[in-house]
């Protein structure tokens, strides 16, 4: 083989690694359920110790 067929083989590859974690890492995060935002008052407190 050529070696830049190698390299698109191997970058391939990797892409599709790289989509496939991805979307497992999306499922898992999708999977714990509905993100409830941080109460107003915390979020008034931090913004006046940190603003």
């Amino acid at each position: 083989m050529e070696k830049g067929k190698i390299v698109a083989i191997i970058t391939g590859v990797i892409s599709l690694l790289l989509g496939v974690a991805y979307l497992i890492l999306v499922q898992i995060l999708d999977f714990r359920g509905e993100m409830i935002p941080a109460p107003m008052s915390l979020i008034l407190m931090l913004s006046c110790q940190y603003g």
